[in-house]
């Protein structure tokens, strides 16, 4: 495997890039700002002595179990990740992907998900690898959450007592982009497709993504399929069962498969919208099935508060503590493939 640098992606202006960086911040601190205020005042609609009796209730012990399962989720993922880089024939370890997918948690919120190209420009750094090169692994990564995601989302509607409207279409939408993402083929078709439609417009990203989608085929084996979805509906059951458990440790016991089916909805609801890290649409979602459910509004928020901390901004604290790391470690990679 060469491992001759490539050439870096000419960088903007900065001048240039300097307004929008502001606009970009202005915008998330914006929408965090509405979202907190949309919990706050779900709490004051309901009494803030009633959401702080059910915060209250929790002990330390609870939220320790809680980050636990969030931390059985990254590592599944993360070493999904190392098993995507390896195959795609990068030469890389098990703590270099763990630190490349930890430290982008850094940027779960950012505008664009910038986090995956933080990613690749370690890649780039560490490896020699251009952008176009590491795009499939972030690609099928994707694809294999928006697959598990699929999966424990039917298996919700089909094993809970009560079902969930509006479940399915999400469940069916979720596992056709996966499938599209990661057949090479049909990526490329899609492509091509979608180019035509827009009027023969942005001819470099879409070529980029048809150039990618023939790297996908070294994803194609059964065996890293199996054991990559095999991660994944790990992880991401681990998430869904925390929130089962905090759930019934407020006193809202909806039923294991019902509490997974309304975090996996609400998450893929919030990346629906486009948000930074689902911020708002994910809360809205997660509130608004909780009380379809019955669960009362002084639980279903501070429930809703409670699993979003533990699983979101605990992710990104863990990236923000891995980020100068692995900014530091490609560096000096990168230094050293230069002399």
């Amino acid at each position: 495997m060469s491992t001759t640098p490539q050439p870096s992606p000419r960088v903007p202006n900065a001048a240039a890039s300097s307004p929008r960086r502001w606009r970009d911040l202005v915008l998330l601190i914006g929408l965090i700002a509405l979202v907190i205020l949309g919990l706050a005042g779900l709490a004051a609609a309901t009494g803030w002595a009633e959401t702080k009796s059910a915060l209250m209730s929790l002990s330390a012990m609870n939220l320790g179990v809680l980050l636990a399962l969030s931390l059985v989720n990254y590592m599944c993922r993360g070493l999904r990740w190392h098993l995507f880089a390896n195959r795609l024939g990068l030469d890389t370890g098990f703590l270099q992907d763990l630190r490349h997918f930890l430290g982008g948690f850094a940027m779960s919120v950012t505008p664009g998900r910038v986090g995956e190209l933080i990613r690749m420009r370690w890649l780039r750094r560490e490896t020699g690898w251009s952008f176009e090169r590491t795009a499939p692994l972030v690609l099928v990564d994707r694809a294999a959450d928006l697959a598990a995601m699929a999966i424990l989302l039917a298996l919700a509607l089909a094993l809970s007592t009560t079902g969930m409207k509006g479940g399915a279409p999400v469940a069916v939408l979720a596992l056709g982009a996966a499938v599209i993402a990661t057949r090479a083929n049909l990526l490329y078709s899609v492509a091509g497709l979608a180019h035509r439609l827009s009027g023969r417009r942005f001819p470099r990203l879409f070529a980029r993504v048809r150039r990618a989608s023939q790297s996908l085929r070294a994803f194609s084996g059964p065996s890293i399929l199996l054991a990559a979805g095999g991660l994944g509906l790990i992880g991401w059951l681990a998430e869904g069962y925390a929130f089962h458990m905090l759930l019934t440790w407020l006193g809202a016991d909806i039923g294991l498969w019902m509490a997974v089916g309304v975090f996996i909805f609400a998450t893929l609801a919030g990346g629906l919208t486009g948000a930074p890290g689902g911020l708002g649409g994910a809360e809205a979602a997660m509130v608004a099935l909780l009380a379809l459910d019955g669960v009362p509004l002084e639980i279903a928020v501070p429930a809703t508060l409670v699993i979003r901390v533990t699983t979101l901004w605990f992710a990104i604290l863990i990236g923000l503590a891995v980020f100068p790391f692995a900014e530091q470690c490609s560096k000096r990679a990168q230094d050293a493939l230069e002399t």
